[in-house]
């Protein structure tokens, strides 16, 4: 990897409707999803949680607000890739917390603009040369991730399971 400093984005934002409650907030092994997703990127040369500041959620690092009224994935991923300081971020949703250091790196050492695992964009490696192309995507309404030209990574599925219901917890 020709740069090898990274950001860490970490998205606790989300309705959380099938979950019922803000997931970020959630608790396993006696730490909440959002703890164990910002411990996940330590290893990032800088590190920068997204959400809304509107929810409310009271975390021991800050959140940045994504500074959009749209309740999706990639209002975050923008507003994680602006605040960036390094070209390559790392972006993690709060909902998978068996994701690891090893997984993250395999994505970010893939000689791409975006890396993704094989189930799709988050997580993902985003290098800063697609915020124009997702801020064009956000403007017309469109809001999914999928459809970037990327590079997929097979990842091994353990560590790529989310959680979607309290049950998966």
């Amino acid at each position: 990897m020709a740069d090898h400093r990274l950001t860490g984005v970490l998205l606790v934002g989300g309705a959380s409707e099938r979950f019922g409650s803000p997931k970020a907030l959630a608790r396993l092994g006696g730490r909440t999803l959002a703890e164990i997703g910002w411990e996940t990127l330590a290893f990032c040369d800088e590190r920068i949680a997204v959400g809304k500041k509107a929810d409310g959620l009271e975390l021991p690092f800050p959140v940045s607000d994504d500074g959009s009224e749209v309740r999706a994935p990639i209002a975050g991923v923008i507003a994680g890739l602006r605040a960036a300081a390094n070209e390559r971020c790392l972006v993690v949703p709060v909902d998978m917390p068996r994701l690891d250091r090893a997984a993250l790196l395999a994505l970010a050492e893939a000689a791409a603009d975006v890396a993704i695992p094989q189930t799709g964009p988050l997580p993902g490696a985003y290098r800063r040369a697609v915020l124009p192309e997702l801020e064009r995507r956000l403007a017309a309404g469109e809001l999914s991730l999928r459809g970037l030209e990327a590079r997929v990574v097979m990842l091994p599925p353990e560590v790529l399971v989310n959680v979607n219901t309290p049950e998966d917890l």
